[in-house]
């Protein structure tokens, strides 16, 4: 139990965070005074924009310190994501001095995930009512629609919900696709299907959306089949780039995107030469699989990356913090062909076993993984009236509203505007953004004149290396670094007009989520505060 004291009053909460099971206790002091945090070199004055740094706690607002999930302390409600579950609360008196908790013996004894998901992490939500004949058609089956559909009911909405996604399974983890890749499909379930079902949501699978009649308020899918709504959300999500070079129908030329494409990629790479189109993230966790998570019989697989120009993060992250990933990996074994390109893939019956580059070199090449980027699904809605912008995203306003009433979008496919750019509008593809969209277009669905209100918090591990990345460095013209490069352990801030608009770490945990929860109350860190 986590016991929390906020002014005078005592609250006991459970005491991990039912996303990853992160200890809600670490880092937390809450005193709102002006205190230091050492973390080995690094050394921050807590005090930044008014607001306390020395703890995840701030008012009634408890941040988890790996992923930044927020909840409240009186209620135990999320009201930041990426965790879908609040957390438990207990009864607290005080007498003669002395706190008293009251739980439920069971409930402390589980693990904190089961507890979360199965026992007393779920609000009160409302069950389907035949009388109401009200549709809300979500389309996608990633987290962003599954957060509306969860937020619907518990708001009070009893008419028919449907999320229908050309994908085979329930909403999975995504994050954990290139993080844990001997998993098998079921064990990356956000939701059991059996959950979906007592929630009176309908989820239907391989169904692909090929159209959609706005003024008729209808979708048209693959397979034939229609469906109206009284309101619609697009959250189709983007899918990854496609290789457009000779050879690139081959066998054995993957991406990532799906928890079969995951395995058969551990699969196939065991003992290999893999080659990594792309240095994304993906490509670099990737890279981590082959050099340090796989079985023992796996570790002599010889890893290869390419990247085009720069690194596709380079918008957002100074060119030093760039390298340091790149250098990890390359004390690994794997091997980087920077500032070239993919010409062609040769193969032997059918099956890839060579790339080709522009500098002339050629690799062996048993796997290919491409991440060269994603592109938003909104390939069918080509010719409607809807929004986009020149690279298909669909244009949304804080309400997460497009242009067309009773029509909402949410995640991946859309483009909206960010408060930390001053409404500056951007696509911001992570599992944390999408599950705010989803969120706050499930109010407004309803009416409730939600805006949006969120700081994006990205989150990976390289190498045992906690990477942690909160709010909007787009257009950044400064950064202001704390700690050490070369120690692997520090924190950069990046600056543009002059104040902080993001911030990342490497093995500074929980800095970041607490830098996120002074951005999160629109407060300001100036450059030399930041200093």
């Amino acid at each position: 139990v986590l016991l929390v004291r906020n002014r005078k009053e005592f609250h006991a909460l459970g005491s991990k965070c039912p996303h990853y099971g992160a200890p809600l206790s670490k880092g937390n002091t809450g005193s709102g005074q002006r205190e230091k945090t050492t973390l080995g070199r690094l050394v921050l004055t807590a005090q930044l924009g008014g607001v306390s740094l020395a703890g995840v706690l701030r008012g009634e607002r408890l941040r988890c310190p790996w992923h930044g999930a927020c909840f409240n302390i009186r209620t135990g409600d999320i009201e930041e994501y990426p965790a879908l579950d609040s957390i438990s609360c207990f009864k607290v008196t005080v007498e003669d001095g002395k706190v008293f908790i009251t739980a439920k013996k069971k409930v402390l004894t589980l693990p904190a995930v089961t507890e979360h998901r199965q026992c007393l992490g779920l609000r009160d939500t409302s069950r389907r009512c035949l009388l109401n004949r009200n549709t809300m058609l979500l389309l996608g089956g990633g987290v962003a629609a599954l957060v509306c559909a969860e937020t619907l009911r518990q708001e009070g909405f009893t008419g028919r919900i449907i999320m229908a996604t050309n994908e085979k399974h329930v909403p999975y983890d995504k994050s954990k696709l290139s993080k844990e890749m001997n998993l098998k499909a079921e064990d990356f379930y956000l939701r059991k299907p059996e959950f979906l079902e007592a929630q009176g949501i309908e989820f239907w699978t391989e169904k692909e959306a090929v159209s959609v009649d706005f003024q008729k308020q209808k979708v048209h899918f693959m397979d034939g089949s229609s469906q109206k709504y009284q309101q619609l959300l697009i959250a189709t999500g983007s899918h990854s780039g496609f290789l457009k070079v000779p050879g690139a129908e081959l066998q054995n030329v993957c991406t990532l995107q799906t928890p079969e494409e995951s395995s058969k990629i551990l699969e196939l790479a065991t003992g290999k030469n893999l080659v990594i189109v792309g240095a994304s993230f993906i490509g670099r966790r990737l890279e981590q699989q082959q050099t340090s998570r796989l079985p023992a019989s796996a570790k002599d697989t010889n890893g290869t990356s390419l990247q085009a120009g720069s690194s596709s993060r380079a918008a957002c992250l100074a060119f030093g913090w760039v390298q340091l990933p790149f250098q990890m990996l390359q004390n690994k074994g794997v091997k980087f062909h920077m500032k070239t390109e993919l010409c062609e893939l040769k193969g032997k019956d059918g099956k890839v076993t060579e790339a080709v580059l522009a500098n002339g070199d050629n690799l062996p090449a048993d796997v290919v993984v491409v991440g060269i980027g994603s592109t938003p699904n909104s390939a069918f809605l080509k010719g409607t009236s809807i929004a986009r912008d020149d690279k298909g995203a669909i244009l949304v306003n804080l309400h997460m509203q497009t242009n067309i009433p009773n029509v909402f979008a949410a995640g991946d496919v859309v483009t909206f505007p960010v408060a930390l750019l001053d409404g500056d509008r951007s696509s911001i593809r992570h599992q944390q953004v999408a599950e705010a969209h989803g969120h706050c277009a499930a109010l407004n669905m309803l009416k409730r004149g939600k805006e949006l209100h969120t700081v994006p918090y990205f989150w990976t591990t390289l190498l045992g290396k906690s990477i942690r990345y909160a709010g909007c460095g787009k257009g950044y013209t400064d950064t202001v670094v704390k700690g050490s490069l070369e120690q692997k352990k520090f924190l950069i801030f990046y600056i543009r007009d002059d104040h902080v608009t993001a911030a990342a770490s490497l093995n500074c945990d929980p800095m970041v989520s607490l830098i996120a929860e002074v951005l999160y109350l629109g407060k300001q860190i100036s450059k030399e505060e930041a200093e």
